[in-house]
Parts: structure tokens; sequence; C-alpha cells
């Protein structure tokens, strides 16, 4: 897909697939599988069909935070995400202005010393931008310590204007979040995951799939400049390392469900491709000319064509497979964001294996 083609506004999800109509779950979305250039069409609760025994899915257990609080800069009334905890206390935050519709648009940051008044008597003065590249994010220090406290008071989950109305924070909750002991948890949903039910899941366990629980707390996105990935929290424990590891030399494939596990688990692969137990903070951007080193599929919503993430998609995929599969999934009508349609892209099989069990292009 070239970076000319835009993805049509009505092509946008713009509620939860439970709530399109009676009957639906979470996993009544569509699910496109792409091996090289070869793509086929399903519904995703055929997922259990393309993997096999001895797959193992890495899975990010960030929990979603309500992370969009309303406030006053002055007289203005402004919009906070709050995005990701730092070290020091610190918050990187971004102001965003009300258009008048239930969303936000774009809104300068700064300057240094600008103070936000939120609800409680609580204060928000930003001190610094994020990085030198980009002004939307800026460090700040909230006069209450208690930041998860002020989140669960008067937070609601971050939305986009195509989205139709607010929900609550239980529909941006996958069915792998686990609070976390500290309180952190992701701005934005790690939405790749948000079509697995229990059901799925336990169907998958069923037939010899196995997961590997990570963390990473994912910060706000770049909804309109579309910016490479700033540094986020992670971790990746012993035993997942170690259940990848004995998956991989085991012949089985290791598929990131979401881009964010992909990001979590290259960043604890070493240049011998073997997976050690990690936490910190990551600043890894996969290119493709840094490429994947354990990774061998990945499952992903749809990404629009300025979106950083294509990179990673590309680097596991390659250009061709990706062109291919987006074309077809533009020719679909596919949804895109985070109530949209999935991506399973898996490695071109040889000509003796490959088969297709849906109907492919």
């Amino acid at each position: 897909m070239t970076t000319a083609v835009q993805v049509p506004e009505e092509l946008s999800a713009r509620v939860p697939a439970e709530q399109r109509g009676p009957g639906l779950d979470r996993d009544s979305v569509r699910l496109l599988v792409s091996r090289g250039t070869e793509v086929s069409h399903h519904e995703f609760v055929e997922l259990p069909r393309e993997l096999k025994a001895g797959d193992l899915l890495v899975v990010n257990t960030s929990a979603t935070l309500a992370a969009a609080v309303d406030g006053r800069v002055g007289d203005a009334r402004v919009v906070v995400h709050f995005s990701t905890r730092g070290d020091d206390g610190r918050w990187a935050v971004e102001l965003r202005d009300p258009d008048g519709a239930g969303t936000t648009r774009a809104r300068a940051g700064g300057p240094a010393g600008t103070e936000v008044s939120l609800p409680g008597d609580v204060r928000l003065v930003l001190e610094e931008p994020l990085t030198s590249r980009s002004p939307r994010l800026w460090w700040g220090r909230v006069s209450e310590a208690d930041v998860q406290g002020l989140l669960r008071r008067h937070g609601r989950p971050i939305r986009y204007s195509y989205t139709d109305r607010d929900q609550p924070l239980s529909v941006y909750q996958t069915v792998f979040a686990l609070p976390s002991a500290d309180g952190a948890g992701s701005a934005e949903m790690p939405s790749a995951a948000r079509p697995f039910t229990s059901r799925l899941v336990a169907e998958l366990v069923s037939r010899g799939v196995q997961f590997a629980p990570i963390t990473l707390h994912t910060g706000v996105a770049s909804a309109e400049s579309h910016e490479p990935p700033y540094p986020e929290r992670y971790e990746v424990p012993e035993a997942s390392a170690r259940l990848i590891n004995a998956a991989k030399a085991g012949g089985g494939r290791i598929i990131a469900i979401g881009t964010t596990a992909v990001r979590a688990v290259e960043s604890a692969t070493g240049t011998d491709g073997v997976v050690r137990a990690a936490t910190g903070w990551t600043d890894l951007v996969v290119t493709p000319e840094r490429g994947v080193r354990v990774v061998d599929g990945l499952l992903t919503g749809l990404h629009e064509p300025e979106a950083s993430h294509l990179l990673m998609l590309e680097a596991i995929a390659g250009r061709a497979a990706l062109d291919s599969s987006y074309d077809q999934a533009l020719r679909g009508r596919y949804l895109w964001h985070e109530f949209g349609d999935v991506h399973l892209i898996l490695p071109e099989e040889s000509a003796r294996s490959r088969h297709c069990s849906g109907n492919c292009w």
C-alpha cells in the first residue's frame, strides 16, 4: 500500500463489534490472513484453524487507564491525555482542545510553566517537552501524588473523532489485561488483542497453542502526526522468556499479538536470537533495516498509510506482502482502528506445505 492511498472515512469502526447487532461478541470481526503475497479472508473465530500446536502467542497484559481528564488553562477548556508515568513521578501528557462533538483536536503544548486546573483542585504544571522532535507531549508535574486515583475518579478512556460516542472503560480492556501493582497501565488499549474472548483462548489452548504474557504500557498515539514511538515501560518475565525460547527451539512459530508485544519481546532478544528476562524502558523502533530476531508472525489491526507501525509490519512481512494484504483489505472493505478488523501475518509456507483454508486471492 503506497502512502498516497487514503482510508475511506466509512471504513472507520465507530463502535465495538458487540454493539453492531444482536448476538455479536468481541470476536465478531473479520480476519485477513497473509502468508507472503497470498491472502485469504476469514472470520476471527476461525483463528484456531490458522494456527497449529506448538505455536506461541505473545500477549500484552497491560490494562487500559481512563487517561482523559477535563481541565482548564485559564478560561480555556482543555482535555489532558495522561500518557506515561516517569520514574521521577512526572507524567508525559498531551493537551488537546475539545472539538464540540465529545472528542478533541490537536493543540500546541507549552510553554513551560503552563498551569492546568484539574478536578478536585488538582494542578498540573508543564515543565519541558518530552522530546526535542515534537512539542505534542510534555513532562508535567501533578500536585496530587495519586494520579491513578485522579484518573479513577475523573478520567474516561481516550477516544478520537472516528468513534461515535464515549464507551465504558471495560470496552477498552482486553481479555488478557491485568491490574498492575503500582497502578500503571496503558493510555490507549493494546487493541490487537481486543477480539479475543475467554472461549476462544480456551479453544486455542486445547489445540496446543501456548501463551506467553509480557507487559508494555502504551503511551498516547500520535493520531494526527504519526510520529515514531517514544520510550515506553515494559517487562518480559523470566517464565515467558523461557516459554518463547523453548517454543522456538521446538519449531513453533512466535506470533506477537499486537505491535506492543513485538516491541517488548524484541527489546528483550539478543543478537543471538535468545530472549532474556528484561524490565525497564525501551526506545526500540522496529524497521525493515533492523528486522526482527525472534518474532515470526503478528496479529495486528489495520494501520493508516502514514502510521509508523507499518515499518514494523514491513520488517516482519516484507513490502510486497504488505502491499498485497492492504490492497485486499481496502477492496474487501475491512474496518480500521481499535474496534475494527484484524490482520494475521504468518510466515510464507513452502510449496509442499502451503494450503489455503479460505477464499484466497
